[in-house]
This record gives C-alpha cells, sequence and structure tokens, in this order.
C-alpha cells in the first residue's frame, strides 16, 4: 500500500479519535506518556537499585539502553514522519513531549518501551516471587497488557502517532523482549564476574556511537541514545567496581529488617536531589565537550541537537 494512502487513513484514525476530545483525558493520556520518559527513568531505576533488587536494576537499564538504541536507529532508518500537525491536533504537556515530537515516528518509542518495560517486570515478579496461582499470574499479565494499550491509544490521541506506529512499536518490542529474556543472564553473569567488562562495554559505546545511521533530517534521537549509552556504561562499571559491596545477591532488600522503610526514604532524600545534580552538571559539560570529541574522532554525528556546535 502507497505511504501517501496510509498516511491519509492515519490521520483520518486520529481525527476521529480526537472528535471526543476531553480536559481529563487529555491529563490521563499525557499522565500515562511519563511512565517511560526520561524524568520517570530518572527515578524509577535508582529506586530499584536502593530497595535492593540490584539485578533488576541494572537489567532494566541495560534493557532501556537497547530499546532506545535500536528503537531510534530504525525511526532514523526509516524517517517515517509523525501525523501532519495540522490537521491533527498535537497534545505536549511538557518540554520531553515537545522534544520528542521532534523525532520520526515509526516505530512509537513509548509502546515499544512500555512492551519491554512492562513484560521484563512482570517476568522477573514472577519468577521472584513463585505462585502456582493461574489468576496471579494472569492478573499480572493483563496488567501489562492494560498499560501497554492505554500507552499506545494515547499517543493516537496525542496526536503524537499513527496506529502503524503503534503497530511497530508493539512487534518490535516483542521481538526485543523475546530476544533479552533469553539472553539476559548471560549478560548479567558476565558484567558481575567477567573479565575486562568495564574496557569491552567502553568500545561497545563507541562502536555503537559509529553504527548509528544517519537520517533524512537532523533529530534528538542520536542525543536520546548516546544519554542512555552513557547511563548504561556508567552503570555497568560502577557494578563492576562495588559488586562485592553494593550489588551482591544477599544485599538487605525493603520491607524486611535489614533495610526498613525509613532508611530507604533517606537514601531517596539523598539520591534524588544528587541525582539531579549530576544530571545537570553532566549535560551541560556533554554539549560543551560532545562536539569536541566528535569532531576530532570524525565520528559523523548528524541526529542531534548539537549540530550547530559541531559545524562550528
Amino acid at each position: 500500500m502507497p505511504s501517501d494512502t496510509l498516511t491519509v487513513r492515519g490521520t483520518s484514525t486520529i481525527l476521529k479519535i480526537q472528535k471526543h476530545r476531553h480536559k481529563f483525558l487529555d491529563a490521563l493520556f499525557s499522565g500515562l506518556s511519563c511512565v517511560v520518559s526520561v524524568p520517570f527513568y530518572t527515578t524509577f531505576l535508582p529506586l530499584l537499585f536502593w530497595s535492593g533488587h540490584g539485578k533488576l536494576a541494572r537489567q532494566m537499564t541495560l534493557l532501556i539502553a537497547s530499546c532506545d538504541y535500536l528503537g531510534n536507529c530504525m525511526k532514523d532508518v526509516v524517517s517515517a514522519p509523525r501525523p501532519n500537525c495540522p490537521p491533527v491536533r498535537r497534545i505536549t504537556a511538557t518540554t520531553d513531549d515537545e522534544d520528542n515530537a521532534l523525532e520520526y515516528g515509526l516505530p512509537s518509542s513509548h509502546t515499544l518501551n512500555t512492551v519491554c518495560l512492562s513484560g521484563f517486570l512482570v517476568y522477573y515478579i514472577l519468577s521472584y516471587i513463585p505462585s502456582e496461582d493461574a489468576y496471579v499470574e494472569l492478573g499480572a499479565v493483563t496488567v501489562a497488557c492494560l498499560l501497554v494499550g492505554f500507552i499506545g491509544f494515547g499517543r493516537i490521541y496525542l496526536g503524537m502517532h499513527s496506529l502503524i506506529d503503534i503497530a511497530g512499536g508493539l512487534v518490535v518490542g516483542l521481538v526485543i523482549l523475546a530476544m533479552w529474556l533469553t539472553v539476559y543472564e548471560c549478560v548479567d553473569a558476565f558484567i558481575v564476574s567477567g573479565h575486562n567488562v568495564t574496557s569491552f562495554w567502553d568500545v561497545l559505546s563507541f562502536l555503537l556511537l559509529f553504527a548509528y545511521p544517519t537520517p533524512e533530517l537532523p533529530t534528538p534521537s542520536f542525543e536520546y541514545h548516546t544519554a542512555f549509552d552513557g547511563v548504561a556504561f556508567g552503570i555497568v562499571a560502577g557494578i563492576q567496581q562495588t559488586y562485592d559491596q553494593f550489588h551482591h545477591e544477599a544485599v538487605p532488600r525493603i520491607f524486611t529488617s535489614r533495610l526498613t522503610l525509613p532508611a530507604f526514604l533517606g537514601r531517596m532524600l539523598v539520591g534524588i536531589p544528587t541525582i539531579l545534580i549530576v544530571k545537570f552538571c553532566s549535560k551541560a559539560l556533554a554539549k560543551w565537550i560532545l562536539p569536541v570529541v566528535s569532531n576530532t574522532l570524525g565520528i559523523p554525528i548528524k541526529s542531534t541537537s548539537y549540530i550547530p556546535m559541531l559545524n562550528s
């Protein structure tokens, strides 16, 4: 089917849905979109580490980094535009949504990430708390499916994606999740006990920078991948240095006598402001250093807001 026909049909579907706009729905779907946004990851992933679930935290981080890289690569390779605005009304409640709207549309990163995030979380919970009750397992899977469905539908309602974008994100997300469930134990064993892990991840991170595709027009997709690539590298390097002290399987976990709720809240009060300060400073430093490094090494960055500095 020609792309123009798909675009027309996708736009008409969105317009039919947006006829039923309501302030409550605007707030609901905008809020749900934040579940797989940068501010959510900034808080959610550290909470997993501080709660004693280090294995889940590092696996979720690496999975999200993989989703971010593969999803953004596909976006910039396909270079399929988002729904035309107008006639579609695009609802952006935050600056993150405004930045996301500058990316290409296929596949939907929100849908892809939600599939992987919720799917792996359900898998981990059911593995960590074995239950022979089929209703418990069915309930967990149902909640995950509802979350994916609401976020996918919400992206259409908000005018950020067409139906084909959501379908693409769903399919790609399921493929990545299936692959990750096959290899994550091997990946985790390599990270916590392997040799030369930090140097390997350092080389891998640079190779991913060189391998990133060039889109038709500049988008912030490369910038997003680079940021999460750095997060993944930092976590892998940190775990290598401190696994025996803070990340092994016998560390205190929340809601036990060894890690009480007040102690967990204390970690949050100290940790979250520290993360926000480090994030702000590192981002400012990256905007100054990355262009210099990229120009020096000849890394062909074509998809980032740093382009003016790169060209200069």
